[in-house]
């Protein structure tokens, strides 16, 4: 029984058993005064009109008439008394009303007489001093007779309630056993599972996030079963090569001569490995907020400037046309050099990638109205207004243009993205100038931080 009251059924069960008791309860005791109260005004109209009576039989009567008269209104629990020069036939009555009486006024009160709360009518009657005056007992015993089948009420209101509660309990419980249920499928694996939405609005309002939540779920696996096609199609291509020079040397096939060049070769894609192993890492390590940061001030315009030295050496001779583009004062925010510089270089890395030769590669910075902006923007085949929607989402472009062009792991991108907002910035994507790619990197001055915004 206690684990039943601990269910969501036996909970409201109780509850509107319990309402439904004290509801009958409360409504008696309401009632109790209101019975009372309207039991006392039918007796006192009653009285009235028994005085009236009394008066016209009494006046017009003989003293057979009047003694039968008596004798119907002691049988209706009604007490008479005689008025005459001023004196009642017998004791009991209040003097005020005996007073009222002899004066030629009528009484209609309430008082005790013979020590009971009674209504007391009183008429004239014609002659001196004369008139006849009816008592009778105010009910007593009502609110007894109420209180005391109330239980009755109450019997009848727990059985209503206890019926009603399970009747509403299966309608509550219903959509959350179905929301339960469908969760469990979802934790073992089913993402097909949906819920119909039917029932009230918080119920259908549940079915509409198990639903969505099914449906993301649904969604996000696919994006990381791709994602981990594409990373492990980008490891296994260096590791190949490796392998395959590895397996050249131990067999005596490389010749003296062309050692050099098969370890050279081999470095190469172990540095690519290493570069590929490292944005994991620190992707994870941002998705997870536990990246540390080393955040100074920093010019940006020396930051840039740094960065166009050390990628000239790489875009020339046989590379893209490499140029920087200054402002001519500096531009101080607070950052993590590391960090934007890391930025900063892989997207020139990925521009690099697909900018034929002799085309323009450009770094700039400049002040904006809220932050330093820094640009890099590219002469190349650049990107469609559908892949700017998707552009820093993981992996996105690499399904998109694998064997079309050159394509990277697909994590430079969303790493870019990550960091910046870790820094408080904003990256965004667009069409350059020079035909291409553009990339937007926008750090906040120190005195108008942005609002970091969620990250795909």
């Amino acid at each position: 029984m206690r684990d039943f009251f601990r269910t969501l059924t036996g909970r409201v069960v109780l509850v509107t058993a319990a309402t439904a008791v004290v509801a009958v309860i409360v409504t008696a005791l309401v009632a109790v005064p209101v019975a009372i109260r309207s039991v006392n005004l039918q007796i006192r109209a009653e009285l009235v009109e028994q005085s009236k009576i009394a008066v016209e039989l009494l006046t017009t009567e003989k003293q057979a008439a009047r003694e039968r008269i008596a004798i119907d209104l002691r049988d209706e629990k009604v007490e008479i008394y005689l008025v005459r020069r001023g004196v009642v036939d017998r004791p009991g009555l209040p003097a005020r009303v005996v007073d009222q009486i002899a004066a030629g006024s009528q009484v209609n009160t309430r008082a005790l007489v013979k020590g009971r709360p009674s209504f007391i009518v009183g008429q004239p009657l014609t002659g001196q001093a004369s008139g006849v005056i009816l008592t009778r007992s105010v009910a007593t015993g009502t609110a007894s007779r109420v209180l005391g089948s109330i239980w009755i009420a109450v019997l009848a209101g727990l059985g209503g309630g206890i019926l009603a509660g399970a009747l509403l309990a299966r309608f509550i419980a219903r959509p959350i056993r179905l929301a339960a249920s469908a969760a469990a499928r979802l934790s073992a694996g089913d993402r097909s599972v949906r819920i119909s939405r039917q029932g009230p609005a918080e119920a259908a309002d549940l079915a509409a996030a198990i639903n969505h939540l099914a449906a993301a779920l649904q969604i996000s696996e696919g994006r990381e079963r791709d994602f981990l096609l594409s990373v492990s199609h980008e490891l296994r291509t260096p590791l190949a090569t490796i392998r395959g020079y590895a397996e050249a040397l131990a067999d005596g096939v490389v010749a003296e001569d062309d050692a050099q060049k098969a370890g050279a070769t081999m470095l190469a894609e172990s540095e690519r490995l290493d570069r590929l192993i490292s944005d994991l890492l620190v992707l994870s390590r941002l998705e997870a907020a536990d990246l540390p940061l080393d955040v100074v001030a920093v010019d940006v315009v020396d930051l840039v400037r740094a960065a166009g030295e050390a990628w000239a050496a790489r875009c020339a001779p046989d590379g893209p046309l490499l140029r920087v583009q200054l402002a001519a004062e500096p531009i101080m925010v607070d950052t993590d050099p590391g960090r934007i510089r890391q930025v900063i270089d892989g997207l020139c890395e990925n521009a690099l990638r697909v900018v034929p030769a002799g085309r323009p590669l450009v770094l700039a910075a400049h002040a904006g109205q809220d932050g330093a902006v820094i640009e890099v923007r590219d002469g190349g085949p650049g990107f469609t207004d559908d892949d700017l929607k998707v552009a820093f989402d993981r992996g996105a472009l690499n399904r998109r243009y694998r064997g079309i062009r050159k394509v990277g792991s697909g994590l430079g991108l969303a790493l870019a993205a990550r960091l910046v907002a870790r820094l408080g910035g904003r990256i965004s994507a667009g069409h350059a100038p020079e035909g291409g790619a553009m990339f937007t990197v926008e750090l906040p001055y120190p005195d108008k931080p942005y609002v970091t915004r969620t990250l795909p």
